[in-house]
């Protein structure tokens, strides 16, 4: 796992380093701008090779003086450099200024940029804390040229003809008009729709550490492929603790950077002990709904059963009685009509882990279900119905929520019960930093006192502690094939499974959101959703072998 670094915190890591005397702030720009060459060079070998032809585009801030380093770089190994600027030369910052006059070719106003053939378009206009759209013609037109070239190339992996060689496009920390924060464009939520506000680029390279836009919403699309530059930035824990929460908003929020979850999450999945009992690793109880509903139970207790749970029981209603004994053998079937039914059946101590929503209904009878599993204080999962059937009354949910609860809404789901926190969402952001679904995930797991898991490509997850992680399912880990019926099911029944076996549930819940990911990943374009269980065995056997 690695920290995902939002704007400010950023900003006063990199203001704790130059303090601290380890680096100059010069030292840093320079740096950044031989790692972007570098990954131009990594990415695209032939360009190293002979003499090319790049435009550059730099802003009036320090995302530019990387550019002017950039372009200095490439103008020394050879290559035809353009130098476009936004902004008065005699206004830039101290660093960017001491680089501008590094550069040894002309500076032409951005105004006067025109589309022109090149090998190279290289966007250092605004980095990370751009916090308004982008409303220059000359720079527009730049962004929007970035974007039609990718969209050529695109095309041309695609198979279809595209006349001439389309520029390779490169962006310095982020793509010009994306929010580092969110991954939302600042003006505008649809850039690839003919919008010159953010170009969709080639590459993006950014330093040090990932910002949180880089993986979610619009940012993985616009980014094209990422690649992360060590900038030399090191910093004790107590300074890196204290730059922080110089960067916590003061309602408190963001005092801790969110994780990208990686491999590492999964790690403890792997461990059982040799002498260990099926009793060691818990009991899991899914409730079904009536006959002809059945199987989102049955595809969450199968994920349950394959990620390690001991035991895996389905409660269902008699009506679904013969319909799951005819599909289930490794996993227990019981009897449970309603919520005297299923309080009953957690007499058991043993059952200590509950799944309830998929496939339950909407209704005053699964709403019963949810607040009596509730009133036993066990872990539990709330998926599906079991989040839909509280949408007219979320307090009455809310109150009866503990800590050892996890919540799995997708964005519908979520806007049932926090509308306020989806409007955020869905409201077209004009300036920056603009609301994030960390931020709402954040927001909704305090309002929740629990774990809430926000379902997506860029799946966010939360406690109320403030704790936060992202599953990015984009650049290589890419699983579109995920949008399936049932697959959501799974994914709770994973985490069901891992909470049985002791796991806490923000640590149950990111490790299973991985896996899920890695299933799907495992089985390819085809999947559906019986697939992933069936999957995990050979994640978690190449997870082993890796370790």
């Amino acid at each position: 796992m690695a920290d995902l670094l939002t704007a400010a915190q950023m900003r006063v890591i990199e203001q704790a380093a130059i303090q601290s005397g380890a680096v100059t702030g010069l030292e840093l720009m320079e740096r950044a701008g031989r790692g972007v060459v570098e990954a131009i060079f990594e990415t695209w070998p032939d360009l190293a090779k002979a003499n090319h032809r790049a435009l550059v585009l730099c802003g009036p801030g320090n995302n530019g003086g990387d550019g002017f380093v950039i372009a200095r770089l490439l103008s020394d190994w050879g290559w035809q450099v353009e130098l476009f600027l936004l902004g008065d030369p005699d206004r830039l910052p101290p660093d960017a200024k001491a680089n501008h006059a590094r550069w040894q070719g002309p500076t032409l106003d951005v105004a006067d940029y025109a589309t022109r053939d090149c090998d190279l378009m290289v966007d250092a206009c605004f980095g990370t804390g751009l916090a308004r759209p982008i409303t220059d013609d000359g720079a527009r037109a730049f962004l929007k040229d970035c974007a039609l070239a990718e969209d050529s190339h695109e095309a041309r992996r695609a198979g279809a003809a595209v006349y001439g060689a389309p520029p390779r496009t490169v962006a310095v920390d982020i793509p010009s008009g994306l929010c580092a924060d969110s991954g939302r464009v600042l003006g505008g939520e649809h850039p690839w729709q003919d919008s010159p506000d953010c170009g969709r680029f080639g590459l993006t390279v950014t330093f040090h550490r990932a910002k949180p836009g880089h993986y979610l919403a619009s940012g993985p699309y616009l980014c094209g492929k990422l690649a992360i530059k060590d900038i030399g930035i090191t910093l004790s824990p107590v300074l890196q603790r204290a730059a922080l929460m110089k960067a916590a908003a003061p309602d408190g929020a963001g005092r801790r950077a969110a994780s990208l979850l990686g491999p590492r999450a999964a790690q403890p999945v792997l461990t059982k002990g040799q002498e260990a009992h099926k009793y060691d690793h818990g009991h899991a109880l899914v409730l079904s709904g009536p006959m002809g509903r059945s199987g989102a139970a049955r595809l969450a207790a199968r994920g349950a059963l394959r990620v390690g749970a001991g035991l895996v029981t389905v409660a269902a209603p008699g009506s679904a009685m013969m319909e799951c004994a005819c599909q289930l053998t490794a996993v227990m079937l019981r009897r449970a009509d309603d919520a005297e039914g299923l309080l009953s059946l957690l007499d058991d101590p043993r059952m200590n882990a509950l799944c309830l929503g998929p496939g339950l209904g909407v209704g005053q009878d699964t709403r019963a279900l949810v607040l009596a599993a509730l009133s036993r204080r066990r872990a539990i999962v709330l998926d599906a119905d079991a989040l839909t059937s509280f949408a007219d009354a979320p307090d009455d949910l809310f109150q009866a929520l503990h800590p050892l609860a996890v919540l799995t809404p997708h964005m519908g789901e979520f806007a049932r019960l926090f509308p306020d926190l989806a409007q955020g969402l869905s409201d077209l952001p004009r300036q920056g930093p603009a609301p994030s679904r960390l931020d709402a995930a954040r927001s909704a797991a305090a309002r929740a006192g629990c774990t809430v898991l926000l379902k997506g490509p860029d799946t966010v997850i939360a406690d109320q502690t403030g704790a936060a992680s992202v599953n990015s399912a984009a650049y290589d880990r890419a699983a579109p094939w995920l949008a399936t019926a049932g697959s959501g099911d799974v994914l709770a029944g994973i985490i069901t499974g891992l909470l049985a076996r002791g796991f806490a549930p923000l640590e149950a819940a990111g490790a299973a959101a991985w896996l899920h990911t890695e299933a799907a990943r495992q089985i390819g374009p085809g999947l559906i959703a019986e697939d992933l269980p069936d999957s995990l065995p050979q994640v978690l056997n190449r997870l082993a072998a890796e370790s």
